[in-house]
C-alpha cells in the first residue's frame, strides 16, 4: 500500500466504538463528533494510531494500544501495515533497569516523507518550501509575483523545484492561496488575481502529477495554528497580506461556510464615512483600509505624527468588522498573521478597545488578541497540515 491508498475504504472492523474519545497530546479529538461505520473502521484506526504518534511522540505498541483503546492484537497488526508503508519506524529498544525484555519503541518515520507547500498570498512573491512531517521548513524558494495568466505556470515550475530538492517521498503538495475556494480547489472569486471559477487544484495536478490540495490561505493559517500553534479549539484568525481574510476553527472544526466564504471578512464595508477604493470596486471595504499594500501606502504618505493615527485608524476598522463575530460565536481568542510593524502596537490595540467597546463586557472583555509566533511561514505550515490532513488522517 502506498499513500494514495489511505484514501480508499478498507476492509471492515467492529473494533471502533471505544475509540470515539480518544485524543492526542493537545486533547484533541480524532475527527471529533463523526460516527465511525464498521466498513470504515480500520481506516479511521490506521488514522487514530498515526495521529497518537504524530502528537505524543515515540512510544511502545502496549503504549499506543493504551493511548488508543485499541486492542494489542490490533495495534500489531495496524503498526506492521504502517511500517510496511513506511509511515511508522521502529527505533530501538526502550532503555529499561527493571526485569523482563525491553520494549521496541515505534514513531511516525518523520524522515521518511516530506511535503511541498506553496504561499500565494504574498504582496510581491510566490514562496514555497519543503517541509517535514513536523512543520518544519527545510528547503524555501521565493519567486516573483508574475502577472496573473502566468501564476498557474510559475506555480508548477516552483513546484517542480522544491520537489527535486526534497531527497524523501513528497507526500503531497498544499497551496494556500487568496480567494473563496470550495472543497475541490476551485477558486470561486479571487479578486486580487482576477480569477472565478478557475480550477486551480486540478490545473496544478495536470501539471505535477502529484496530489495537490488548494485552500484559501487564511483557512490553511489557522490550521497551522491550530496543530503547530497551540490555539485553542475556538478561534479567529486574521491573515493581511496583499489582502485580508480570516480562518475559522469552532470546536475544533474549520468552518467554511455552505458557499465556502465563512472568514471573507476583507469585504465588509466598514463604517459610514466612505473610504478608500477597494480592488473589489467597493467602497471602504476592511481590505482596502487594512491591507499591506493599502496601510503601507497610507503611512508613506503620512507625516511622522500621523503615523499612529493611520495604525489606530486601520484597527478600529478591525475592530467594527470583528465584534459581531465575536458577539455572535463566543470567541475568545483572535490571532493575528502579517507583518507585526503594521499590526503589533497601536494597531492592535486599537482594534481590542474598539472590540470590547462593541461587544457584551461581561462575556467578552477577556477577548484575547495575539500576534501569531509562525511568522511568514504560518501558511506554508498550514499547507503541510493540509496534506498531513488528507493522506494521513492527522491535525
Amino acid at each position: 500500500m502506498t499513500a494514495s491508498d489511505l484514501q480508499r475504504d478498507r476492509s471492515s472492523s467492529t473494533e471502533s466504538a471505544h475509540t470515539q474519545g480518544a485524543t492526542g497530546a493537545f486533547g484533541r479529538s480524532l475527527r471529533r463528533g463523526t460516527k465511525v461505520l464498521p466498513e470504515h473502521a480500520r481506516g479511521h484506526n490506521r488514522s487514530l494510531v498515526l495521529q497518537t504518534l504524530f502528537h505524543d511522540g515515540a512510544m511502545s505498541r502496549a503504549d499506543l494500544s493504551r493511548e488508543t483503546g485499541l486492542t494489542r492484537v490490533t495495534i500489531s497488526d495496524l503498526v506492521a501495515e504502517l511500517i510496511a508503508d513506511g509511515f511508522v519506524a521502529e527505533l530501538g529498544m526502550r532503555e529499561s533497569t527493571g526485569p523482563g525484555k525491553p520494549a521496541m519503541l515505534i514513531d511516525l518515520d518523520r524522515a521518511g516523507h516530506r511535503i511541498v507547500g506553496i504561499d500565494l498570498s504574498g504582496t510581491d512573491v510566490i514562496t514555497g518550501g519543503v517541509l517535514t512531517l513536523d512543520g518544519d521548513i527545510v528547503f524555501r524558494r521565493d519567486v516573483p509575483l508574475p502577472a496573473a495568466d502566468d501564476v498557474v505556470e510559475t506555480v508548477v515550475s516552483l513546484a517542480r523545484e522544491l520537489v527535486a530538492e526534497s531527497h524523501a517521498p513528497v507526500l503531497g503538495i498544499g497551496v494556500g492561496t487568496p480567494g473563496v475556494v470550495d472543497e475541490r480547489g476551485v477558486i470561486l472569486a479571487a479578486p486580487n488575481f482576477g480569477w472565478v471559477g478557475f480550477d486551480l487544484e486540478g490545473a496544478l495536478q495536470d501539471g505535477l502529477g502529484l496530489p495537490v490540495l488548494v485552500a484559501n490561505d487564511a483557512n490553511a493559517a489557522v490550521l497551522a495554528e491550530y496543530t503547530f500553534g497551540g490555539a485553542g479549539d475556538d478561534v479567529l484568525l486574521v491573515k493581511v497580506g496583499r489582502g485580508v481574510g480570516s480562518g475559522l476553527l469552532a470546536a475544533g472544526q474549520p468552518m467554511r461556510g455552505p458557499r465556502f466564504a465563512a472568514g471573507e471578512i476583507g469585504h465588509v464595508t466598514v463604517g459610514t464615512d466612505g473610504g478608500p477604493l477597494c480592488s473589489c470596486g467597493k467602497i471602504g471595504c476592511l481590505e482596502a483600509w487594512l491591507s499591506v499594500p493599502s496601510l503601507t501606502k497610507r503611512l508613506a504618505e503620512a507625516s511622522a505624527s500621523e503615523k499612529d493615527g493611520v495604525l489606530r485608524d486601520a484597527g478600529e476598522r478591525l475592530g467594527i468588522a470583528l465584534a459581531p463575530v465575536v458577539g455572535a460565536l463566543d470567541l475568545s481568542e483572535i490571532v493575528l498573521s502579517g507583518p507585526p510593524e503594521l499590526l503589533d502596537g497601536p494597531l492592535a490595540d486599537q482594534a481590542v478597545e474598539t472590540l470590547r467597546t462593541r461587544t457584551l463586557a461581561a462575556f467578552h472583555d477577556g477577548v484575547r488578541m495575539r500576534m501569531t509566533e509562525q511568522g511568514q511561514d504560518i501558511v506554508l505550515r498550514g499547507a503541510a497540515v493540509m496534506v498531513l490532513s488528507d493522506r494521513l488522517g492527522v491535525s
